[in-house]
């Protein structure tokens, strides 16, 4: 049986160490102590991952090795099965020193899950977090859903599964990794997640969907070039992730971010404890917006109405809604740049992170930056391949 493994396990993964590029390493002294070897092991490993495979020349170029030491850590990591040869560099002559190194990608196999509230789908990868195979999963219906998961490890040769990604609207318990539900969320949930925990041989690891959309961001979205950032998340329902120099804050109770929550004007009462519906929740969740597009005269699916909304006043008026959440969010995290994501965030593109930003220039005199997202696919489900791939390697690749 695997285990559901608390949702800090993923703070590293978006770290600056993690998220920036690699760069060419000071030289390192070799010694002979398991401490310096486990460094400069780890060192490599990363460049092979951020990087593709490298030749024993190029790795001692961007460690500052000695070419004895590269030698040792190449037979070493090729011993413990995490590395071998890919292929030969065509700028080298051809012999041992013209040898390509790379992950072994194979080592092991991974999932990431992206649970709505009405639907849920599972990629299952392999240790450099390439898709395998993609199923949708059943919604109420846990012990099937676990089924269809353990069917598509199969299919793609990648069973039994290392790490187990999940990401699920709702409060994830910092300590625990406990998945709470907030409004609209259904108890199936918290149900998938246990059965993932009991019946599978894997780390099991829950996270918030937004969060992991952050983290998608961060990694290969809008704010590759960020420490600190917001985003906020646009869909059907409203939320936000905060990251700050360059680690994910979750809050005391996995709370942070709530801000569908968040007291706003416009609105026709207060949110409660069970209920976002007094909260910015109330303008700028799908149902607000499409009832705002109606009223300017658009009709049709709610994402086309915001794509096409450039230079109207539909466009001005939601940005004027969701400038009263970007500027709570500036005026108490000052994080320099709010991305607008999530499927109307996408829908919106540039001319609504522009809109948004000019309006929120006159709410607040914190200097803040709006961006759309850059991600043109599943953010969640990204967010939670890169977080799978983090997790494992972790495990893997040792400290």
């Amino acid at each position: 049986m695997g285990a559901v493994t608390p949702a800090n396990a993923l703070t590293a993964a978006v770290s600056p160490a993690s998220t920036s590029p690699v760069s060419p390493a000071p030289p390192v002294t070799p010694a002979s102590s398991s401490t310096a070897r486990a460094i400069n092991d780890r060192l490599a490993l990363q460049l092979l991952q951020e990087e593709g495979p490298l030749t024993a020349t190029q790795l001692k170029a961007k460690t500052g090795l000695s070419r004895p030491s590269v030698a040792d850590l190449v037979e070493r990591l090729a011993h413990a099965g995490l590395i071998e040869v890919v292929g030969e560099s065509g700028e080298q002559r051809r012999g041992p020193n013209a040898r390509l190194y790379g992950i072994v990608a194979r080592r092991a196999h991974l999932a990431a899950l992206d649970v709505r509230t009405d639907r849920a789908t599972a990629v299952v990868t392999d240790l450099l977090g390439r898709p395998l195979a993609e199923a949708a999963l059943p919604v109420d219906a846990v012990d099937e859903a676990v089924d269809v998961l353990e069917a598509l490890a199969r299919e793609a040769g990648a069973d039994p599964l290392h790490t187990v990604v999940v990401g699920a609207p709702g409060l994830v318990a910092p300590g625990s990794g406990e998945l709470r539900g907030t409004a609209g969320m259904p108890s199936w949930h918290r149900d998938l997640v246990a059965a993932l925990g009991q019946r599978l041989p894997a780390t099991v690891v829950v996270e918030n969907e937004t969060n992991l959309a952050a983290l998608a961001e961060q990694r290969v979205g809008a704010a590759r070039d960020l420490d600190s950032f917001v985003l906020l998340w646009l869909g059907a329902d409203v939320g936000a992730a905060v990251v700050l120099d360059g680690r994910l804050r979750r809050g005391a109770s996995g709370g942070a971010g709530e801000i569908g929550f968040l007291p706003v004007p416009g609105t026709d009462g207060l949110p409660s404890a069970r209920d976002c519906g007094g909260g910015f929740h109330a303008l700028a969740g799908r149902e607000a917006v499409a009832a705002l597009a109606a009223e300017h005269g658009f009709t049709g699916p709610v994402e086309e109405a915001v794509a096409g909304a450039a230079g109207t006043a539909f466009l001005e008026a939601l940005a004027a809604r969701l400038a009263l959440g970007a500027a709570a969010v500036a005026a108490v995290l000052d994080p320099g740049c709010v991305v607008l994501a999530g499927e109307l965030g996408r829908a919106g593109g540039d001319a609504l992170a522009a809109a948004v930003a000019a309006r929120l220039a006159t709410l607040t005199p914190v200097s803040t930056e709006v961006r759309a997202t850059a991600l043109g696919g599943p953010a969640v489900l990204t967010g939670a391949r890169l977080a799978a791939r983090e997790a494992a390697q972790n495990t893997l690749f040792g400290p």
